[in-house]
């Protein structure tokens, strides 16, 4: 049975206030509240309720914020640890001392991400002093203690030349897997997106280092998250549409309205955590009626994609609503960064 992902905002607590990040510049989102243990008891029998009726396994993300700064996160992780629930989070490095990475293995934790948004100068003009050498400084505890290291950066205009070199950081650190996703800008800031070419030749400078360590045996996994890496390996012949049936079916691509929702601290649910797309509320609303509504299926109307319904990669790519969004005030606009003519 496969997983369904529920990606749960706990609070908006923060050691940080990152340039890019969206909780901060959404007025839309939870108004930095953190959710009570009542209402976190609720929520969690939803999404059983929810997977369920799904035929799905429910697998959490707690995010924040830093979820550990909720009061109630060590109450939370027994009761996800009770009900044999897997969670990784999505979190800081300032709090993960041996013991807490010790805590958070035995209740059940299996990943922990840690963000690296640039080599350490441009790191910490983004997130703040001093968070580059505390980020990497994080990831020998959480080994130790089992729980596997994912380190993440997120992609602009601030960063994009120095995310080949993180690559070297991650594999010399020996992160346990390796990501990037890309700004999401709004209109006011649309000079902080890459252009298409300066994304492309950023993500073939990475697929060289990843091709180079792949051959020696390397550890890190590269996870090609971002959706462009079709059009990409598309491109050097890796990947053939013509290998799958000629049908309506999504075999991948983004996975707004199809595979994961996210929750945040006042319970809001939203299709896409990044972009203005509410469609119920985890505390009131059962959780497969929204998933199967109306308000959810227009986050899977891809034949209003302005650009992608034309392509052969549609069932298979699709790019990033949210950062078209963002940029174009529509997700059904053109990826800004995609640099295939349709």
């Amino acid at each position: 049975m496969e997983y369904f992902a529920f990606q749960w905002h706990i609070t908006e607590a923060c050691d940080q206030r990152c340039k890019h990040c969206y909780i901060y510049a959404l007025g839309s989102h939870a108004k930095f509240k953190e959710m009570a243990l009542a209402d976190m008891v609720k929520v969690i029998g939803n999404c059983q309720t929810f997977c369920e009726k799904a035929g799905r396994l429910p697998y959490f993300y707690l995010t924040g914020g830093d979820p550990i700064l909720h009061p109630q996160f060590w109450k939370l992780a027994g009761l996800l640890k009770e009900r044999d629930l897997p969670f990784a989070i999505l979190g800081n490095p300032f709090h993960l001392t041996d013991e807490v990475c010790r805590r958070l293995a035995e209740h059940g934790c299996r990943k922990y991400q840690l963000s690296l948004d640039g080599l350490r100068d441009t790191h910490d003009r983004i997130r703040r002093p001093g968070s580059y050498d505390e980020t990497l400084a994080a990831i020998p505890p959480l080994k130790r203690a089992g729980i596997a290291v994912a380190v993440m950066a997120t992609v602009s205009k601030w960063n994009v030349a120095e995310i080949p070199a993180l690559v070297d950081v991650a594999v010399e650190h020996e992160a346990d897997i390796f990501a990037f996703a890309r700004y999401c800008p709004s209109m006011a800031d649309r000079n902080v997106t890459c252009s298409p070419q300066e994304y492309r030749d950023m993500m073939e400078a990475c697929w060289e280092r990843f091709q180079k360590y792949e051959a020696r045996g390397c550890k890190t996994t590269f996870s090609l998250k971002d959706h462009l890496w079709i059009l990409f390996q598309y491109e050097k012949g890796l990947f053939d549409p013509g290998d799958y049936p000629k049908d309506d079916m999504i075999y991948g691509g983004c996975n707004c309205g199809n595979c994961h929702m996210t929750i945040l601290s006042d319970g809001a649910v939203y299709a896409c955590r990044r972009m203005e797309s509410r469609v119920g509320n985890a505390l009131v609303d059962d959780l497969f009626d929204l998933f199967t509504g109306d308000t959810y299926e227009e986050y899977r109307r891809y034949d209003k994609f302005e650009k992608c319904a034309g392509c052969e990669l549609w069932r298979f790519c699709r790019g990033c609503p949210a950062v078209a969004a963002g940029y174009h005030g529509s997700m059904y606009a053109p990826d800004p960064q995609c640099w295939k003519e349709v």
